[in-house]
């Protein structure tokens, strides 16, 4: 044991904020990149957009104020020649003052914005319901009808507590209770007798949307077909004979009901029109709009990759703290500093539109007779086949085909989907998996639907096509396309 010193040359990459930031560019989405735009022209004051024409934090002096500052009347102390010297005296300073109180005692006087629709004669004027900022909810929609009802307190203080455990489905459910004991876990929590809770839940299923509060789904679509009036024979069904009706088992439904199969299916077809998750509408995702970061312009027999500039703020120094750096020896060191980080963050930006441009003209010329003769002829292709055409790293590709979305005469598609794994063909080049994917959808959209392929059978009629692919791969395509296996898709009638 000792201790000693020793030299040694290694080296080391060193990931700096400004590196970080520039690799969190490439990643973001449009939508990401322009808030980051926007958080970034207010916190930095160096920035500005160049799309104004104009420093928007340069301060200009108001026409009432320029007015106001030739005499107190409010009219001009010269003539022409004078007020244009006054006026281009301001603009040259840029530090005349600004009578604020004249102004703001002028704004105070000004008639006030109208409170409600249709006052002072403004019918323009936004109702309610456009100034709400969210939509209204499964709980608020369902405490609203509760507070309606004829309920005592202590049967709204259960009511509030079935509200308040309800799934995404519309469901009545808690982690780790059975369905047996969730009426009377809740009757007692609310100082309720659980034969009155039972009550109170029925007529909370009542509610809107039809089946809410039920607490399985043989329970939300028995509420249903009771209150559509249907007859016993749908109640039987529904309470003993879901699964098979799930795997349209007519057969076996008729001979336990001891009825005719074409009544089975009758009833199976009204039950079909349930809604099997009525809490379904409240709990959807907002929609998500898409803006293209690249357009693909087809001219002639060739094709344009053009940037996405719209929308998009276009950043540059502010001249006016370049100037303000000079004159006040103070400020010198905060303002280097933003605008350091402000020359970094255009270079990044730049250049992540340059490489987005450079990744998405190798997938065209790649990709050129998917372009020309459509989803048939897209080519297999990973990303290292990019990687090493344009000389970057498989990383940083992943990274600019993330969300990120190109306009083509075919349609807008995320650059990620023109990666797709090879599938082997006899005899002919491989065939990219979203080709074999279509050609699925094409067999199953032709097939006779009383007697539906089999996923064996699909392998078989791909196989004649020369693609030759195993049977739990093509259940797997089947299921990401939303395909139902041959059992389900069979119709009897």
């Amino acid at each position: 044991m000792e201790i000693k010193q020793q030299l040694k040359l290694s080296q080391q990459l060193v990931m700096t904020p400004q590196l970080q930031q520039a690799i969190k560019l490439l990643q973001m989405s449009r939508m990401e990149l322009t808030e980051l735009v926007h958080e970034e022209l207010l916190e930095n004051p160096v920035l500005e957009d160049s799309m104004d024409g104009r420093d928007s934090r340069e301060v200009t002096p108001s026409t009432e104020a320029v007015q106001h500052s030739h005499g107190e009347d409010g009219g001009p102390m010269g003539g022409p020649e004078d007020s244009m010297r006054t006026n281009t005296e301001a603009v040259d300073s840029k530090r005349e003052e600004i009578d604020w109180e004249r102004y703001l005692e002028a704004h105070a006087l000004q008639p006030s914005m109208p409170g409600f629709r249709g006052r002072m004669g403004d019918d323009e004027m936004p109702g309610f319901e456009q100034t709400l900022t969210r939509a209204e909810d499964l709980v608020d929609h369902l405490a609203w009808q509760l507070r309606m009802g004829d309920f005592v307190e202590d049967e709204q203080r259960f009511g509030a507590l079935v509200i308040g455990n309800l799934d995404t489905r519309g469901y009545l459910s808690m982690d780790g209770v059975p369905t047996e004991e969730l009426v009377p876990r809740l009757a007692a929590e609310a100082g309720l007798h659980a034969e009155d809770a039972e009550e109170v839940l029925s007529m909370m299923q009542q509610f809107d949307p039809l089946g809410v509060c039920s607490r399985t789904l043989e329970e939300c679509l028995e509420v249903q077909a009771k209150h559509f009036g249907l007859d016993e024979l749908c109640i039987k069904v529904i309470r003993h004979h879901l699964s098979n009706l799930e795997r349209k088992n007519y057969a076996a439904i008729a001979k336990d009901l001891e009825v005719a199969v074409e009544e089975v299916y009758d009833i199976a077809q009204m039950i079909a029109e349930f809604e099997p998750r009525p809490g379904r509408n409240y709990f959807t995702e907002e929609p998500r709009y898409i803006t293209p970061d690249v357009y693909v312009h087809k001219v002639g027999d060739e094709y344009f990759v053009v940037a996405n500039d719209d929308g998009m703020p276009r950043l540059k120094i502010s001249g006016f703290y370049r100037s303000a750096m000079s004159g006040n020896p103070k400020a010198k060191e905060y303002i280097q500093n933003k605008m350091r980080s402000a020359q970094w963050l255009i270079r990044s930006i730049d250049q992540r539109r340059k490489t987005i441009l450079k990744v998405t003209e190798c997938i065209v010329e790649k990709q050129k007779d998917f372009f020309d003769l459509g989803i048939e002829h897209l080519k297999p292709m990973i990303l290292r086949d990019v990687a090493e055409t344009v000389g970057m790293h498989e990383s940083t590709i992943s990274r600019v085909t993330s969300n990120k979305y190109v306009h083509t005469p075919r349609g807008i598609f995320e650059l990620k989907y023109f990666f797709n794994s090879a599938i082997r063909r006899e005899n002919d080049t491989d065939i990219a998996s979203e080709s074999v994917k279509q050609a699925i959808k094409k067999i199953v959209s032709t097939e006779d639907e009383r007697n539906p392929f089999s996923d064996q059978k699909l392998v078989e009629v791909l196989a004649q096509d020369g693609i030759q692919i195993a049977r739990r791969t093509v259940a797997k395509y089947r299921e990401m396309l939303g395909i139902l296996s041959s059992s389900k898709r069979k119709k009897y009638f």
